[in-house]
């Protein structure tokens, strides 16, 4: 999953926005969208520090690679490694290891949902770590957010033999992505986005993937299905490095509000492919928490983005 960065400004323009930005957009709803019936199906085969820690690698490396080929200076100054660090701790570590739990525990579409009520989160972090104000909008967006997780895990909860773990790990990951963002918005950086990014999944792999030689056997690759195959190619390809740089290409080419609002889509895409995909069902419950986490995010980005929107 992306974490916003600060170095590489939105290219607002007062002129038509670039057909190229909603082909991008087009293509991060639909490949973030579908990814996420693609890890339910890895994670049936691979444990989960082992396939973190190689998406991670594979990410990081792409993306570094993909920075080299544009001139980029790969070199992070001696004063933002430490933010760095941190940042990943965050956006990579806690994200990508309670992601993968909750996904493993849980049908792929709820788990899709849940993650995207991490603009929220950030949009209440950012009241406390960036002094931001806490709207009114904000706390409508609340709300909602927490509405639609009530729906959707709210009678599980009444029963402690089916406590919703899944669904709890999938919320420590928002909650962690969400932190690792406004810590990102914190601290000041001096080197583009795709350099940024790149060196976090990197810096967040070395300990994920001490975590999987200390904590797991190694999986047995050559024992893997055709399908998990196809569904690990499919992530290591398109959301790790693809998406990353498609994302943070859409926040050059709009304004970065927009590009946030255009991620709308996504939970959307991950609820409808995993019942396609994965033949998981979805009913009202499934609808209507969709429904209140997407108007929760929209009651955030929405307001946000009629401030920073340039003036006619």
């Amino acid at each position: 999953m992306p974490s916003p960065g600060t170095s590489n400004r939105p290219a607002a323009s007062h002129t038509a926005l670039p057909p190229l930005g909603f082909l991008l957009l087009a293509g991060l709803t639909l490949f973030w969208g579908a990814n996420w019936p693609a890890m339910k199906i890895a994670f049936t085969e691979l444990p989960v520090w082992w396939f973190r820690a190689g998406c991670l690698w594979f990410g990081g490396l792409g993306l570094i690679v993909i920075a080299r080929l544009s001139g980029l200076s790969l070199r992070i100054p001696a004063v933002e490694r430490g933010p760095l660090l941190v940042c990943a701790l965050f956006n990579v570590v806690g994200w990508h290891l309670s992601s993968g739990y909750g996904i493993s525990l849980m049908p792929a579409g709820r788990a899709a949902i849940i993650a995207f009520t991490m603009p929220v989160w950030a949009s209440l972090l950012g009241g406390v770590l960036l002094d931001e104000a806490i709207t009114k909008a904000k706390l409508i967006g609340l709300a909602l957010g927490m509405g639609g997780l009530a729906v959707l895990i709210g009678p599980d909860l009444m029963v402690l033999e089916t406590a919703p773990l899944g669904a709890l790990f999938m919320l420590m990951a928002a909650i962690s992505w969400a932190t690792g963002t406004v810590l990102l918005k914190r601290f000041h950086w001096s080197v583009p986005t795709t350099v940024l990014v790149g060196w976090q999944l990197i810096a967040g792999a070395l300990p994920v993937s001490l975590g999987a030689v200390l904590l797991e056997a190694p999986p047995e690759l050559s024992g893997l299905s055709n399908q998990t195959l196809i569904a690990v190619a499919y992530i290591f390809l398109f959301p790790m490095v693809f998406c990353q740089w498609a994302f943070f290409r859409t926040v050059r080419l709009f304004p970065a509000t927009i590009a946030a609002i255009g991620t709308l889509a996504i939970p959307v895409v991950g609820v409808y492919s995993s019942a396609v995909i994965l033949g998981e069902s979805v009913g009202w419950r499934e609808f209507i928490a969709l429904l209140l986490i997407c108007s929760a995010l929209a009651s955030v980005l929405l307001p946000a983005g009629r401030r920073s929107a340039p003036p006619a």
